[in-house]
């Protein structure tokens, strides 16, 4: 296993660790050689890469969705939530879901004139695209490269409906657009807030926009028509479970029409991530958390299972999902769940799909 990173080079990230991914034929290890080299090593840096991406509608088929396609325009995400279930893609990529999963991002500069031409494919058919849910479209990273933006311009003009999960105010920047879109019944947004402890938060969700402001983001958008949501993802027992009547109260009070939750994941490489971030932030909370995780997965820190893997299963998993409904129920969220509008859409004419010769 991979040694825990200095603090003073990990400022400002979730992740301790650097596990080599699982798919590759030797593991890395970090050790201290008697000359304190690894001290004077700098900061953590973010590196970005640009990917030359072939397709970026993404399909599934998962029960446990209610969406079948998806579009992510960046690999790994600088917000470094700590429990990110979106992690152990980036071994995929040869790199850790540790802390390369917070450094080391890819972005798709194509991904605008890739949707154009996917969307004017002969027989395609119109759902509602979800973005938002593998790494965050609206990450820091977004500010400069503008990704996002660029998308949202190609699926207004073609009237394509779209529905987004974010955990940053930046996505109030593109209020002009999501308005104009939100007239015509073609998007809902939805903010994760996972905790309204600012501390917490920060240990936790380091590079993520402060609770108040995407509580903020959440009233710019509902001032301005856009249908929005608040979703507490994950809930984390006896770590963020005691805060769910109080926030969603602060959501509906900012304008949340709905709201939803995930019960906290930790497939593959998020379990060691989780368990170290854990002892080092709350051990004294540690034992309790934990065995609460296992009480509502069978044992385990984690079960795929379909159809509880979001919400788990037995007395405790049961327990929350009455408070969440009763408190939802309570603040008139849910009492209407909005249906994106499918029916305008209009085929690109300049995707780039070649022409028919005859």
């Amino acid at each position: 296993m991979s040694a825990r990173l200095n603090e003073d080079r990990r400022r400002g990230r979730a992740a301790a660790l650097n596990k080599t991914g699982r798919f590759e034929p030797q593991t890395r290890e970090s050790f201290d050689d008697g000359w304190d080299s690894l001290e004077d090593l700098p900061p953590l840096k973010t590196e970005v890469q640009d990917e030359r991406a072939r397709t970026i509608i993404t399909r599934n088929d998962s029960p446990d969705l209610s969406f079948d396609r998806s579009i992510n325009p960046y690999r790994g995400c600088e917000h470094g939530c700590i429990y990110c279930f979106a992690r152990p893609t980036h071994a995929y990529m040869g790199l850790s879901p540790g802390l390369d999963f917070e450094t080391r991002l890819f972005a798709k500069p194509n991904a605008a004139a890739l949707l154009e031409r996917e969307l004017s494919r002969p027989g395609y058919t119109p759902r509602v695209i979800a973005i938002g849910t593998n790494t965050d479209p609206y990450q820091p990273l977004e500010k400069s490269y503008g990704l996002m933006r660029e998308i949202l311009e190609v699926l207004d003009a073609c009237s394509h409906p779209v529905a987004i999960v974010t955990k940053s105010a930046l996505v109030a920047r593109d209020i002009d657009i999501l308005s104009r879109m939100a007239e015509r019944n073609l998007v809902k947004v939805a903010l994760s807030v996972t905790t309204l402890d600012r501390k917490l938060c920060r240990g936790m969700e380091p590079r993520t926009s402060a609770p108040h402001k995407r509580l903020g983001a959440i009233r710019a958008l509902s001032d301005a028509g856009i249908p929005v949501a608040v979703m507490m993802a994950p809930i984390i027992p006896a770590l963020t479970d005691s805060e769910i009547e109080g926030l969603l109260e602060a959501a509906a009070e900012h304008g949340a029409r709905e709201a939803s939750f995930i019960l906290l994941r930790l497939p593959l490489e998020v379990s060691e991530l989780f368990r170290d971030w854990l002892l080092r932030e709350h051990p004294d909370r540690y034992r309790h958390v934990m065995s609460l995780v296992r009480s509502m997965r069978g044992g385990k820190d984690y079960d795929a299972k379909w159809g509880e893997r979001m919400r788990g299963r037995g007395p405790y998993a049961e327990q929350i999902a009455k408070r969440f409904s009763l408190a939802a129920k309570r603040l008139g969220l849910n009492l209407r769940r909005k249906k994106l509008n499918t029916t305008d859409f209009v085929q690109p004419q300049k995707g780039g799909v070649q022409l028919n010769l005859f």
